[in-house]
């Protein structure tokens, strides 16, 4: 049987959790659906905002900005 040695410094400040691999990897998938999957339907929205011609810009310099806000 593999016998492993845990540095004391590495658990004195959090806890140490051991999961099998496949595990980490399910929950790593799931955790970054979820962190990522609003990024991605809102950078798909703004994508199609641009297709559309709802946004403007980049400025180059703040005249520019004033210009538009004019219209």
């Amino acid at each position: 049987m593999p016998t492993i040695t845990i540095p004391k410094d590495l658990i004195k400040t959090e806890d140490l959790v051991i999961i099998p691999r496949r595990k980490y990897e399910e929950f790593l998938c799931v955790f970054k659906k979820k962190k990522y999957g609003q990024l991605d339907k809102d950078l798909d929205e703004a994508i199609e905002e641009v297709r559309q011609g709802k946004t403007v810009g980049p400025f180059c310099s703040v005249k520019e900005l004033k210009k538009s806000l004019e219209k």
